[in-house]
């Protein structure tokens, strides 16, 4: 027997050895290539998972889009690719109501270069798709009725998209109908729940004094100009009677949700006031609206200046409206819910979720409409709560180590689960019932997006937790280096989150922004720390940094850095930091109140809070943050801006932002990289190209990564240089060279 034993563990070695062997460190390339599950859905019959998959391209900077097909019973071991175009995109996945067919948007038959799509149907048992549409501008959206009856697409030009309806039992053979009768944009459309109509919002015109002027050749561009407002709309679907349901052109109609009754409609109204909000702000100055079919009265249901409400939801027997909005309607608290009857016009809603410290938003209620679920971030994980609609109880249905998500399709009763860890990219799961979603063992696995995941070593992730100087319990994610031995000292890469109101969590942390695995495999820990200001934490911790903006956020960070130098896991003399928009931020002040740190990695960065108001696209929480206008508290703003201390910079510092961020524009970034360069600090600065507050193309994404990743190398140990450009090149050939690229 002993014997026997000692052959056991000789062959379990052997096997781990076996096992090591067989896994390799993540790659950059292994970032780019990471497939995506883009949109799923289960069949009414809840038999079937159609969904679509996108594979990048590296060699043409696209990711291409197919359709694959899985028995919902046996889950993604039975997976089925539908539809193969190499260079095309099929997306916009529709079922039909046998459960047998479904329908998608395609470009597989545009000219060579174009992209007009338009609606094709397929069987799943196989067989050719069939053309349905054959629209010359092609098709923007589609969607089929719930009866299955009807076909309903919008296509046109940009500025004159139309409405078309073709009958279910005649697609092939059927002339479209065309149901909306004006030239201007569709800006939204949907089914009514019984089949009957179509609601869609559209401006009153399209044409402008100012649009004709630019025909003319003038290009002056007038910056806030009052645009049409934008109207509710329906139309029968048989007589093609079209009928306005929306008059005050004080307001324009931004987002339309529908009672499952066919008798109500909320939305939200968009203030028309020129100089009312920027675009990323406009619902903080809009209100929501209770439409009653039959009668045409509208109830407005809030009257908030600042705040921005969720879209309402409706019970499943129409009886109940719920929506979310700021605890006490006050702006940058914690959302609550708020519940009545439908019909109790003008009476006040009950407020729910009060004695939770966390967001309580509308999500998907159950069949009997006593109860509403909801997706919340909780600490570092995301997870599934439910609210008891009469008594306001929350509770936490799963406690997933991850990132979960649950959606519910009333219709036809089939849950959908989104669930990520820190070995597990995002997948696609489904589970009986509402009973059985809080155990991840009795889920079905739909989807396998990356299974190569599977032959790489990763970083050993972990919740790590720490006590802040103010003694507020403070924690985030640590990647300790591939290979890690217990009582050695490792480099550390402090990976700080953007928002700041947002958390680093047990998913799968890949990106070109954060690669931790990436730095675990050349033998570095990472910290990604859920600083003062983030969420999932609560309010109060959210909101701490409010007046007060770096101090106990820096303070946090860098106590969770000594943390894991007293733990005995990093080597102080070895440490970076780095991190994008307010990770950037963060990395500013970091880089103008230590010296610490061998190295700073500073993405869309900001330096100056007074210039950055009027130069980014929001203001609003910037006023919240700072205490009001930089016009009437500059010296506030001054004060926590990181070039007021850029003379205590020493730490040689990457700079990367896009050249028209919208959000963190570029200027912030000059002002750093030419006082870093007065003052003699090692720098580089790298501009990218584009108009976003993300780097979009998958070269330069690649490089962001290599030259970042070399700047650290670089200063924490002693590397030559930041960039082999040689190096950087055959990466490129090799890939594009690689015959599994396309696979």
């Amino acid at each position: 027997m002993k014997r026997i034993i000692i052959y056991l563990g000789i062959l379990a070695c052997l096997t781990l050895q076996l096992h090591a062997q067989k896994s390799r460190p993540m790659t950059f390339m292994d970032i780019m290539r990471m497939n995506r599950v883009t949109s799923g859905t289960i069949s009414p019959d809840a038999q079937w998972f159609l969904y679509t998959f996108s594979v990048p391209d590296w060699e043409k900077e696209k990711s291409f889009t197919d359709i694959w097909l899985v028995k919902a019973s046996e889950g993604y071991t039975s997976a089925k690719q539908m539809t193969y175009t190499e260079d095309k995109n099929e997306t916009s996945v529709r079922w039909a109501t046998d459960s047998r067919t479904f329908y998608f948007l395609s470009d597989r038959d545009a000219a060579s270069g174009g992209s007009t799509k338009q609606v094709y149907r397929m069987r799943i048992d196989g067989g050719e798709a069939q053309q349905i549409t054959d629209h010359k501008d092609g098709v923007a959206s589609f969607d089929l009725s719930r009866d299955g009856q009807w076909l309903a697409y919008m296509a046109g030009k940009d500025d004159a998209k139309y409405l078309w309806v073709l009958p279910g039992d005649s697609l092939k053979t059927a002339q479209p109908r065309r149901v909306s009768s004006r030239k201007v944009p569709i800006t939204w459309w949907s089914f009514s729940h019984d089949s009957r109509s179509l609601y869609y919002t559209t401006p009153d015109s399209v044409e402008t004094l100012a649009a004709k002027g630019k025909k003319q050749k003038f290009t002056a561009d007038i910056r806030n100009q009052l645009t049409a407002p934008r109207h509710l709309w329906t139309a029968d679907i048989v007589s093609l009677q079209e009928r306005r349901l929306t008059e005050d052109n004080s307001y324009s109609v931004e987002a339309v949700r529908l009672s499952p009754d066919n008798e109500w409609l909320a939305f939200r109204g968009i203030r028309n006031e020129r100089f009312a909000r920027t675009i990323t702000e406009q619902n903080n100055h809009g209100d929501l609206y209770l439409l009653e079919i039959s009668s045409g009265d509208i109830e407005q249901l809030t009257d908030n200046d600042e705040i921005s409400e969720g879209l309402p939801s409706f019970s499943p027997d129409g009886s109940l409206i719920a929506f979310s909005a700021p605890n006490d309607f006050t702006y940058f608290r914690d959302h609550k819910l708020y519940v009545r009857d439908v019909d109790d016009e003008g009476e006040p809603f009950r407020k729910l979720g009060d004695d939770v410290d966390h967001d309580v938003r509308t999500g998907f209620w159950s069949d009997d409409g006593t109860t509403i679920y909801f997706n919340e971030g909780i600490g570092a994980t995301r997870q599934l709560f439910s609210i008891d609609v009469k008594n306001g109880t929350v509770r936490q249905v799963t406690n997933a180590q991850g990132s979960v998500s649950v959606s519910y399709d009333q219709d036809y009763g089939t849950y959908l689960i989104t669930f990520s860890s820190p070995t597990e990219p995002q997948d696609n799961y489904t589970t009986k019932d509402i009973t059985t979603i809080a155990q991840k063992s009795d889920w079905i696995r739909l989807t396998d997006s990356n299974p190569h995941v599977k032959e790489m070593a990763l970083g050993t992730t972990e919740v790590v937790r720490w006590t802040s100087t103010d003694g507020v319990p403070v924690e985030g994610i640590l990647v300790k280096p591939i290979g890690y031995e217990k009582g050695s000292r490792y480099p550390l890469i402090v990976q700080i989150h953007g928002g700041p109101a947002g958390a680093s969590i047990l998913n799968f942390n890949v990106s070109y922004g954060y690669y931790p695995h990436v730095f675990a495999a050349a033998g570095y820990a990472c910290l990604l720390p859920n600083y003062r200001g983030s969420s999932n934490y609560g309010e109060t911790f959210r909101t701490q940094i409010v007046k007060d903006y770096f101090r106990q956020g820096y303070e946090d960070i860098m106590a969770g850095v000594d943390h894991l130098i007293e733990a005995g896991i990093v080597d102080s003399t070895r440490m970076g930091a780095m991190g994008w928009s307010a990770g950037g931020h963060w990395s500013n002040w970091i880089l103008t109140h230590t010296d610490r740190f061998k190295a700073i990695s500073s993405g869309a960065g900001t330096m100056n809070w007074i210039s950055m108001y009027a130069q980014s696209d929001v203001q609003r929480n910037r006023a919240e943050y700072f205490g009001g206008l930089p016009y009437n508290n500059a010296e506030h703003y001054w004060d926590v801006s990181p070039l007021k201390y850029i003379k205590n910079a020493k730490t040689p510092t990457m700079i990367h932002v896009v050249e028209g961020d919208p959000r963190v524009p570029s200027p912030q970034s000059q002002e750093l990289h030419m006082a870093l360069r007065q003052l003699g600090v090692p720098t580089e600065f790298i501009v990218y190209p584009g108009k976003s507050h993300g780097i979009t193309q998958p070269r330069n994404r690649l490089f962001k990564m290599v030259s970042e990743f070399r700047w650290m190398d670089k200063w924490l140990n002693g590397r030559e240089d930041w960039l082999d450009w040689n190096q950087l090149l055959q990466t490129v050939k090799d890939t594009d060279a690689d015959p599994e690229k396309k696979k």
